[in-house]
């Protein structure tokens, strides 16, 4: 316990750096971020507890923890920009935390495989950027750990207790983020005989009988699926059979086999992993020691982790629909793994071998700095120029403290805490002027406040709704046929918000703002009843 104290203090100042910079300097983003406050914004507002709401309608694509979380947090603190943005990064933190746990669990007495397994975690760039963001995969994440913690606990007790709060982990993973849990514990828990009886090589007393064991596997799941129907089938009747069909279905096993969005091949993962594992992919200690898994004896903890991401990264290889985030779960066992090979040899034992990833910080501090004098035209170096690109020397000074220390695990996981910190402030001016939407919040809930409805031309995705605490939804138009026609008809005192590329110059809007690369404008109903096809994006 001592070890994960220790150890805890360290990756603790690194999160609270990291995650600090990224509320201060760092808008919500849209439309993921924004997406989610308004459904919390919702709930508080009318009470949608049961089904979450997103612009006046049922929200089916994500379970309602988060947003349970959020809406808490509002009544312990009130209403503030904070909290809700603080939520996932605590659960990242925690499953930090629960990963040294996990590793005094399996390696009793390795207080370095404790120590060092969190701060390989946090020193990976894309844990360490996923940490400051609000999304669902850091408590998926958690919820897996703790399920894992428990599963280990009963294969060493030989009680079911252990099975039984494994099961009731899972089921608030599946208010968290849905069934996709169950790829990441089903695996572990039903190859039990590659793992158990090696985890018990230091304690035969522990045995169990396997009808016993996959008896308690089966068992958790049904604890877990009491846990999520608690809440699903209540909120299933009271949503209507669209929003039934969504969580019983169209968000599970459809997605499965017909991914509605971001559907890539087979080998997509593969192909990203190395780049999601930076720095520790070009760190040769890794690599040398990674020889281990395949020439010397393996352990039952180090089966187990070798089960739990070999199998979900297959699965989520299978899937249709993939995204970088959905592998997140799986990064507590790389660390584990990592860890444990690493431990004894104090990680570094060559002169040259924190060049590679200290070169690469200072490289990437170098051309951050050197952008704004090159060749450069267009979009990229437009951006640029509105970037504080000089925070590029944080990245040169921690890759440069890296190489002339010859840092170890918890020198480059400083620095990759200090890159991410670096990465926030270096685009601040570029996220406040095209990526902030308060401005254009207020403005709608001003005219909301005035009595004149409000309209959004093209899919609306709540970004608006928390920003400027509106009270009322949104009409969409553009979507369907003659819902404009219908909607200026009824509110010729309206405003429509529209997108463009380029403004249109044959009529003035009420007002501009910059999102992204458009310009977004407010214009009154009247203008679009003498001009038709006028918020049109061109």
């Amino acid at each position: 316990m001592a070890a994960i104290i220790r150890s805890t203090h360290e990756h603790v100042l690194l999160w609270g750096l990291v995650v600090a910079v990224a509320l201060v300097v760092r808008p919500p983003l849209p439309v993921d971020e924004t997406r989610y406050l308004a459904v919390a914004w919702d709930m508080w507002l009318e009470n949608h507890y049961l089904v979450p709401h997103l612009n006046g309608e049922p929200y089916s694509h994500k379970p309602p923890l988060l947003f349970w979380l959020m809406t808490a947090g509002w009544h312990l603190f009130g209403v503030n920009e904070w909290w809700p943005r603080l939520v996932a990064p605590l659960f990242g933190l925690g499953t930090m935390i629960m990963t040294g746990r996990l590793a005094i669990i399996l390696w009793p007495g390795r207080a370095d495989v404790a120590r060092m397994a969190p701060l390989l975690m946090f020193g990976a760039l894309f844990w360490t950027v996923f940490t400051t963001l609000t999304m669902f995969d850091m408590m998926f994440a958690f919820f897996t750990m703790a399920a894992l913690i428990n599963l280990v606990a009963a294969a060493r007790t030989g009680r079911l207790k252990g099975l039984v709060l494994a099961g009731l982990m899972i089921g608030i993973g599946l208010l968290a983020k849905g069934p996709a849990i169950l790829v990441h514990y089903l695996p572990v828990a039903l190859t039990a005989p590659l793992w158990i009886p090696h985890l018990m090589d230091r304690d035969p007393s522990v045995t169990w009988a396997w009808p016993k064991w996959f008896g308690g596997v089966v068992l958790s799941v049904v604890c877990a699926a009491a846990v999520g129907l608690i809440w699903a089938v209540p909120a299933g009747i009271a949503g209507g059979e669209a929003y039934r069909d969504a969580i019983f279905w169209g968000q599970s096993a459809d997605r499965v086999v017909n991914s509605f969005a971001h559907a890539r091949p087979f080998w997509w993962y593969a192909a990203a992993l190395p780049g999601l594992v930076l720095p520790w992919f070009i760190w040769p200690p890794v690599w040398r020691r990674a020889r281990a898994l395949w020439t010397d004896y393996l352990d039952g903890a180090q089966r187990l982790c070798l089960i739990w991401f070999g199998t979900a990264f297959f699965v989520f290889s299978l899937v249709s629909g993939k995204q970088l985030h959905y592998l997140l779960p799986e990064f507590p066992a790389l660390a584990l793994l990592t860890s444990f090979t690493l431990s004894g040899g104090a990680g570094q034992d060559r002169r040259f071998d924190s060049w590679l990833p200290g070169g690469g910080f200072v490289l990437g501090g170098l051309v951050l700095i050197a952008f704004p004098l090159m060749p450069i035209s267009g979009r990229v170096a437009e951006t640029l120029a509105e970037a504080n690109t000089l925070w590029g020397l944080v990245l040169v000074a921690a890759g440069t403290h890296v190489i002339w220390v010859r840092a170890g695990v918890s020198g480059i996981s400083l620095a990759s805490a200090l890159t991410v910190a670096s990465i926030h402030l270096v685009a601040e001016p570029v996220l406040d002027k095209r990526y902030d939407l308060t401005p254009i919040a207020r403005e709608i809930q001003a005219y909301q406040a005035a009595g004149r409805p409000v309209a959004n031309f093209s899919k609306y995705h709540g970004q608006y709704h928390y920003l400027g605490r509106l009270r009322d939804p949104i009409t969409v138009i553009g979507q369907v046929n003659d819902d404009e026609e219908r909607f200026l008809a009824a509110h010729p005192n309206g405003v429509v918000v529209a997108y463009h590329r380029f403004l249109p110059t044959q009529a003035k809007p009420l007002s501009t703002h910059i999102y992204r690369r458009m310009v977004v404008a407010f214009w009154p109903a009247q203008a679009l009843i003498n001009q038709p096809g006028l918020a049109e994006r061109r």
